[in-house]
């Protein structure tokens, strides 16, 4: 069978990334989400005090110090940054605010997209991000782009929030989403947006061991066909 990329991108809380690991899991593939990438660097600067308002000062040296590598556990691509290994620390709303934020850098795109290809290159590979089947995957023969309400979006991370005993209201959600969607949608560089070939998913009415059969419904046929009919190139 062949190893394939399968490029998930869309919009936050729609439940592409435990959909993506679901797939990754069932097809014994690694699982990398490279929203956990960013939010790495977030961290990193978060712990030298930088802000919001002063990512304008920042300068491209930053990266000569960081040390992100993504290491293996299980199917997962888990963030590390030096001796560090970083989890529930990424999901802290002040880090995904400040991941938005410097997302829009080009230079940070650049070197993230970089990393990203070289970690994808061998293929089996489900990659979850917001610019995957445009820029970083182009040529990945599945693109999938996950949608939903914004009501059943806040709701989710609403529930996430609070069974990780994090502080959750539901207003601040909405506002959080609905600005992490507008940077992401306008930004000059790899805005979000479906790529042109990626097949839609609307997650609204779908529970999660849905939206994983209609993923691997998708893939099964894709893998199970001559290389040659695909050809890929990072």
């Amino acid at each position: 069978m062949r190893k394939i990329i399968v490029a998930v991108d869309g919009y936050a809380a729609t439940g592409k990334t435990t959909t993506a690991r679901g797939v990754a899991e069932t097809l014994g593939y690694l699982y990398l989400d490279t929203g956990a990438m960013y939010r790495a660097l977030a961290w990193y600067l978060h712990q030298q005090s930088f802000t919001e308002a002063e990512i304008e000062r920042l300068k491209p040296d930053v990266l000569e110090k960081f040390a992100l590598h993504m290491e293996p556990e299980g199917c997962e691509l888990v963030a590390w940054v030096g001796e560090r290994r970083l989890s529930e620390e990424l999901r802290l709303p002040e880090i995904a605010r400040l991941a938005s934020v410097i997302s829009t850098l080009p230079w940070v795109r650049a070197y993230m997209v970089q990393e990203q290809q070289r970690l994808g290159q061998k293929g089996g590979m489900v990659v979850v991000g917001r610019d995957i089947g445009t820029v970083v995957f182009p040529e990945a023969p599945l693109k999938v782009f996950f949608i939903a309400s914004l009501e059943v979006r806040v709701e989710r991370r609403y529930q996430e929030l609070r069974q990780k005993g994090l502080p959750a209201d539901r207003e601040a959600i909405r506002q959080a989403l609905l600005e992490r969607d507008y940077r992401d949608e306008t930004r000059p560089i790899s805005p979000l947006r479906p790529a042109p070939d990626a097949r839609l998913l609307d997650t609204t009415c779908l529970t999660i061991p849905q939206q994983i059969e209609r993923v691997l419904s998708w893939v099964k046929p894709l893998i199970t066909v001559p290389a040659i009919s695909f050809p890929y190139s990072p």
